[in-house]
């Protein structure tokens, strides 16, 4: 690929964002400040739809890391608006091919040798093209065939000179980057060049075929023993650093919802089995698919019927470029979230959430007490279905009630949870997509003892410690008391104001709703550890999960509430 073409690729990128950015700047910022909220709240929906037609006609026209971006944001059906996700859905499938020469050029270059001397046959037409690689039905030779067990396979062969896209693609996500730094609501939350870093690695280790086979291998023995899921088997007589062989597992893709109807599935049962999944991956692996878009899952069906009637199946996963592992420190703030409940010890729960590393070094940490006391009371133990049915004047209330918290939500993305946050929403939107009406918190109960277990100890033993550890903080009050006091006759007592500073940064709210998911996932993870073996705490701690949950959909529902 020429120089000249390159620079051309780049500058289209950072114009096309400009434009966004300079677009969300006045709709939602400058026209709320000249009078024009009105018509920026009814125009809304039409703006959203016209963005995603033109990141669509960006994104299959330049490839790359584009459609990569556009698969993320299609799957994302619980949080972005239908306008967006409708239009984003079919890039998964309309990824323009690479010609089949360039293609065979690589392949045989990588191999050392023609294609004929490797495979029995090898369709010319792709079975898939995808953002860095295409891939393509084959069969082995009837030799390597015997040795292997399979004779059909897919062949992936990355994209002619997709290094130097992957690069400056990245160089243009560093430019839009830096702009958003200065935003201070976007700063004050998230490192974007520590993002933007994170995301290049894992790219990078994405066009790397070796690392994925044996990415494949490690996840097929965690499952060796879950007969409902399928890992393709890899050739590796046949795999270099660019070319991937597989055995051929295509099967109904598990964003076909209808197709998935049509086979006789039970489409809930599917997003059961896909969460079970991901707890093992997450709970007990620590090892997990970090790239769970419809394209890379494939529901297959089997021979017979389950107990209600409907067919068997089995989920299959692919493309195994992108995994993650499950940071210490997250189990660590998760198992304080989880004592924190279990003792009513608003003080505690501010700490685990100080553990995750997801808070501001500014939030009101005794707001954020009182608060999770309120949804403790109010929404504690509810389901997904009837926290959505919530009456509007309610949540307006308890809105209005926290409302300093609730526009200036004070959380912040931190970069270890990248991967993990980026698999949980995207699974969500999956799951509400196969089963609107599905639960989340039974289906992860199953592995919270296991997390438990694991950092040792019972439940209620550690309850009982942290316990003691109050009765001693109470024994010392009278001395704290009386240092207070002195304090204040010296005149050293200091009080601070938070809420003077929260009402300056009204506007980090434009950000406030990807963390307030990452942060509702956490929680609802940590509650489900007690619901187990102790449904009452889980329940508590689930209840918890509401907070940053109805502020996302009080953005969708409530725009409306007035300014203070």
């Amino acid at each position: 690929m020429k120089a000249s073409q390159l620079r051309a690729r780049y500058w289209r990128i950072v114009f096309f964002f400009g434009r966004v950015t300079l677009g969300f700047i006045f709709w939602e910022i400058i026209a709320r400040r000249i009078g024009l909220g009105g018509v920026a709240r009814r125009n809304r929906s039409e703006r959203n739809r016209q963005t995603a037609v033109r990141f669509r006609a960006l994104a299959i026209g330049m490839g790359g890391l584009m459609i990569k971006v556009g698969q993320f944001l299609s799957a994302r059906l619980d949080v972005l608006p239908p306008e967006i996700t409708d239009e984003l859905a079919g890039l998964q499938d309309e990824v323009p091919a690479e010609s089949f020469e360039a293609i065979r050029a690589l392949a045989e270059s990588e191999l050392g040798s023609p294609l004929a001397e490797h495979y029995a046959s090898f369709d010319e037409n792709p079975l898939a093209a995808a953002s860095l690689g295409q891939a393509h039905r084959a069969c082995l030779r009837e030799a390597d065939a015997a040795e292997m067990g399979f004779a059909e396979v897919v062949v992936k062969v990355q994209r002619p000179h997709i290094e130097a896209v992957i690069e400056v693609d990245l160089a243009a996500l560093r430019r839009v980057g830096r702009w958003l730094q200065r935003y201070r609501p976007i700063a004050d939350r998230v490192d974007v060049s520590a993002l933007l870093e994170e995301f290049a690695t894992t790219t990078r280790a994405e066009i790397d075929y070796l690392a994925e086979g044996s990415n494949a291998e490690a996840f097929a023995e965690n499952f060796a023993d879950d007969p409902r899921v399928h890992v393709p088997h890899i050739a590796w007589e046949l795999t270099t650093r660019r070319v991937l062989t597989l055995e051929d597992v295509s099967a109904i893709k598990l964003g076909d919802y209808d197709a998935i109807t049509a086979a006789g599935l039970d489409r809930s049962k599917v997003a059961k089995v896909l969460v079970d999944t991901y707890m093992k991956q997450i709970f007990e692996d620590g090892f997990f698919h970090a790239d769970p878009h419809p394209g890379n899952l494939f529901v297959t069906p089997l021979a017979g019927n389950d107990a209600e009637g409907h067919r068997n199946w089995q989920l299959t996963f692919v493309d195994f470029g992108m995994v993650g592992r499950v940071p210490e420190n997250l189990r660590s703030g998760l198992r304080e979230a989880v004592i924190a409940v279990g003792l009513q010890d608003g003080a505690r729960l501010v700490k685990a959430f100080k553990t995750l590393g997801v808070l501001l070094p500014s939030a009101d940490l005794k707001l954020i007490e009182m608060a999770s006391i309120q949804v403790f009371e109010r929404f504690g133990g509810m389901s997904m279905g009837e926290l959505r049915d919530i009456d509007h004047d309610e949540m307006m209330r308890f809105g209005l009630q926290f409302r300093e918290l609730m526009l200036n939500l004070p959380f912040q993305l931190p970069e270890n949870l990248l991967l993990l946050g980026r698999s949980i929403a995207v699974l969500s939107g999956m799951c509400t997509g196969l089963d609107p009406e599905f639960n989340l918190w039974g289906s992860i109960a199953p592995y919270a003892t296991k997390l438990v277990s694991d950092e040792g100890g019972s439940t209620w033993g550690t309850i009982l410690a942290e316990g003691t550890k109050i009765f001693q903080t109470v024994i010392g009050l009278p001395a704290r008391t009386d240092r207070v006091l002195t304090m204040i006759e010296r005149g050293e007592l200091n009080v601070q104001t938070p809420m003077l500073e929260l009402r300056v940064r009204r506007l980090e709210r434009s950000v406030g709703t990807i963390s307030g998911g990452l942060v509702f996932s956490a929680l609802l993870v940590a509650g489900a550890i007690l619901y187990g073996t102790d449904a009452g705490l889980g329940t508590g701690l689930m209840g918890a999960s509401a907070l940053p949950l109805v502020w996302i959909l009080m953005r969708g529902r409530g725009r409306h509430m007035g300014r203070g």
